[in-house]
């Protein structure tokens, strides 16, 4: 049966509609089957996806289907705003993603909630892009409305990758000879935070847009920043660079007053797929390790931390303690 569901499947970058089903010649009973043995899940009413796809995708992957779903449901158009355009932009989130869809709508009093949609009320009307077919706020409008609705380890995680992200993307231009769009930047956030002027969670936003720095590499050292923050630490500077023997490495943190180099180490480095190649795990641990030996010597001590150390407020208090780091 599954060799039926290939092209309507193709047609919607993994969504499959009911109609396509039909057309493909199966029956009621058929796909009654099909999600009986989880061949396939229907995300919404008339909307489907092979199970394997579900299954086998991260929790922004799911969110970004549900909320393709809910596109294709409506029936009027949405412009999708908050965290349903923050994942159609690909940025990273700290927690879980909603289980509702936000949109835009200024026919509606208020917010407005209904079973999958939570709609918002806007002071300025939205610039708006497409993505994956969905009309989405633009990339720093997206930002301002999370960072003014969420907590603000969400708001710096997406506001360090988007401004990372840019600066690479116009790098890359720079050294094919292209000329793109500029790189986003604080002064761009700060004149869009002052055209949304948000109702609540404009000084939020603020502290936001002050504390993100592009130069965090990813969602594990953002959430080392902020927890740094959060319990009173010294925010120590980002990827600095030591020459060892005519080659550079560069460290995620270093407390330049007492020498310390710190690093993120998220399990991810040591896990098989595209980030190792066709690498080990152990060889990688034994690159790191030598890595680690090179780099002791410009410093007064060398320390690593995971998920799960920074993720919890009193460990990582308690480690950034009993390893010294110093107070702010």
């Amino acid at each position: 049966m599954l060799d039926s569901l290939d092209l309507p499947n193709a047609r919607n970058e993994g969504l499959i509609l009911a109609e396509s089903l039909r057309a493909s010649g199966l029956t009621t009973h058929a796909v009654r089957a099909l999600l009986a043995s989880g061949e396939l899940v229907r995300i919404r009413r008339g909307i489907y996806i092979l199970g394997a796809a579900w299954r086998g995708g991260h929790s922004a992957d799911r969110y970004r289907l549900f909320v393709r779903a809910t596109v294709l449901a409506a029936e009027q158009p949405l412009v999708l705003s908050h965290h349903s355009a923050a994942v159609l932009h690909d940025l990273p989130i700290i927690g879980p993603w909603p289980q509702v869809v936000h949109a835009i709508n200024n026919d509606t009093a208020g917010g407005s909630s209904a079973r999958f949609t939570t709609s918002h009320r806007s002071v300025a009307e939205p610039e708006t892009v497409m993505v994956n077919g969905c009309a989405v706020t633009s990339l720093p409008r997206t930002l301002i409305d999370v960072a003014a609705s969420s907590i603000f380890l969400v708001g710096v995680t997406m506001m360090d990758h988007a401004l990372r992200v840019d600066q690479e993307r116009v790098q890359v231009e720079r050294r094919r000879g292209t000329l793109g769009t500029p790189a986003l930047t604080k002064d761009a956030l700060y004149a869009e935070l002052a055209s949304v002027n948000p109702r609540s969670g404009g000084a939020q936003v603020r502290r936001v847009i002050e504390f993100a720095n592009p130069l965090s590499a990813n969602p594990g050292e953002s959430l080392s920043r902020v927890r740094l923050q959060e319990l009173g630490f010294e925010i120590p500077e980002l990827q600095v660079s030591f020459v060892v023997k005519g080659h550079e490495y560069w460290v995620d943190f270093f407390w330049r007053g007492v020498r310390k180099i710190g690093e993120f180490d998220g399990k991810i480095k040591y896990t098989r797929g595209a980030i190792l190649g066709d690498r080990h795990p152990g060889d990688v641990v034994v690159v790191e390790k030598n890595r680690e030996n090179l780099l002791r010597p410009f410093a007064k001590s060398f320390d690593r931390w995971d998920w799960d150390t920074a993720y919890s407020p009193r460990r990582f208090c308690d480690f950034l303690a009993e390893h010294d780091v110093p107070r702010a």
